[in-house]
C-alpha cells in the first residue's frame, strides 16, 4: 500500500529595495498558479515596535536582520513543509507595529519567501532548493522605494532620503550585496528580464513534477 507525502519546493528570491522583488514573485504567481504557491514577504516578520514611541520607531534600523523575526519564518516555512497551514503576521509600516491580524496561508506545492534579507539567514537558506537574487542599479533602486514610500507609506521625500542614507545603503552594502554569493541564479533588471524568468519558472515547473510528492511504503 502506497500514501502520497507532502513535499513542497521552497524558492527564496532577494535582492535590494527597490530591485523588483515583487516583480518577480508576481511573475511567478501568474505563471506557476496562485493556488499552487505559498508566498511568505519576509516583510510581514518584521518585529513588533509598539513598545517604543512613535518617535523612535521611524528611527529603527530596518535593513538589520536583528529588525525580523527569523525565528518565526523559519518556523512557518518547517510547518508548510510539514503539509501544515500557517499564520502569517500583517505588519503596518504606517505605525511600525505588528497588527492583530494575520494572514491564513494553506499549504502548497511551492513555498515562496521573498525579502531584501532571505540569504543573510543561515537557516532559512538551508531550508531553499532555488535561491534568486534580483540584481537592479542602485539609482533605480532608490527612485522605486522613493515612489513607493511617498505614495504607499505616507512618507516625506526629506525622510526617505534620511532613511536612506542612515541605513538602507550602508545595510544593503553589509548584509544584503554581500548575500549574492549564495543566490543560484542573478536575474539582472528583475522581472523585466523574461529569458532569465523563463529559466526559473522552468526550473521550478521541473521541479515540481519530480519532487512535490515523494511515494513511501506503509508499514504492513
Amino acid at each position: 500500500m502506497h500514501m502520497n507525502q507532502f513535499n513542497p519546493v521552497v524558492v527564496g528570491i532577494a535582492g535590494g529595495s527597490g530591485s523588483g522583488k515583487t516583480t518577480v514573485v508576481n511573475r511567478i504567481l501568474d505563471r506557476v498558479g496562485w493556488d499552487r504557491i505559498a508566498y511568505l514577504p519576509h516583510d510581514a516578520y518584521y518585529k513588533d515596535a509598539s513598545h517604543l514611541p512613535a518617535s523612535a520607531r521611524a528611527h529603527l534600523n530596518f535593513d538589520h536582520p536583528n529588525s525580523l523575526d527569523n525565528d518565526l519564518l523559519v518556523q512557518h516555512v518547517r510547518q508548510l513543509l510539514r503539509g501544515e497551514p500557517v499564520d502569517v503576521p500583517v505588519y503596518d509600516f504606517k505605525t511600525h507595529t505588528r497588527t492583530q491580524r494575520t494572514r491564513h496561508v494553506e499549504p502548497s506545492p511551492v513555498i515562496l519567501v521573498e525579502g531584501i534579507l532571505v540569504f543573510a539567514d543561515e537557516m532559512l537558506r538551508e531550508l531553499m532548493d532555488i535561491k534568486i537574487y534580483v540584481d537592479t542599479d542602485a539609482d533605480i533602486r532608490f527612485i522605486r522605494r522613493l515612489l513607493r514610500d511617498i505614495h504607499e507609506r505616507g512618507r516625506t521625500v526629506e525622510s526617505v532620503i534620511e532613511q536612506y542614507q542612515a541605513t538602507v545603503r550602508p545595510m544593503h552594502l553589509k548584509f544584503v550585496e554581500p548575500a549574492k554569493r549564495y543566490a543560484d541564479v542573478v536575474i539582472p533588471e528583475g522581472g523585466y528580464n523574461d529569458v532569465a524568468l523563463e529559466m526559473v519558472i522552468g526550473r521550478i515547473e521541473h521541479l515540481l513534477s519530480s519532487h512535490q510528492f515523494v511515494s513511501q511504503e506503509d508499514s504492513p
